[in-house]
């Protein structure tokens, strides 16, 4: 049984990861416009929606796996408070932080329209804090795991794909906000 919580509790955070870095990309490609032709925009707004609902239920069973396995003596309350825990007090820690990022991310969308648009788009900055501590987050605390080739190649891959994203906004940024002047001039 020990075996299958290490297992579950491993593999839902990689899904994790790969989920985080698609909710990820997909909100950089909302903030540039991107429309794809037969993809109207708010049908990506809402894939990365729910992209992120997905992503927090893996988040939960890859809390709850770990915390049920009794290997590491990760309690409920290390899951709440960072840096609270004997195990690997740090790396689990930063775990803790983007899980709290993200249900922060979350919640400022769920309550968008009674928070306003300016707040939200204050909260939702806390993206580009959470995704690269969850990934660091990952390196640190999978020991073993993280040197096994394909889960180092996955890790990677994530990296250059925000980064590459991030690189699309950067430059895609003054057209963008062009567009929203022109909508808001109208």
């Amino acid at each position: 049984m020990m075996q299958a919580l290490w297992y579950a509790s491993r593999s839902s955070g990689l899904v994790a990861l790969l989920l985080l870095t698609g909710t990820m990309l997909l909100g950089i490609t909302g903030v540039v416009r991107f429309a794809a032709p037969g993809w109207p925009r708010f049908v990506l707004a809402q894939l990365h929606r729910n992209l992120s609902l997905i992503t927090l239920a893996f988040l939960a069973v890859h809390v709850s796996t770990a915390v049920i396995d009794p290997y590491a003596g990760i309690r409920w309350i290390d899951t709440v408070v960072p840096f609270a825990s004997s195990y690997r007090t740090f790396w689990l820690g930063l775990g803790v932080v983007a899980i709290e990022l993200l249900i922060a991310l979350v919640v400022s969308s769920l309550l968008r329209t009674r928070i306003g648009l300016r707040t939200w788009r204050a909260a939702h900055w806390a993206s580009y804090a959470c995704w690269p501590v969850a990934v660091v987050h990952g390196l640190g605390i999978g020991g073993q795991d993280i040197r096994t080739p394909w889960v180092l190649g996955l890790t990677v891959g994530c990296v250059v794909l925000v980064a590459g994203g991030l690189f699309w906004r950067v430059l895609a940024a003054p057209a963008a906000e062009a567009g929203r002047a022109e909508v808001i001039r109208r």
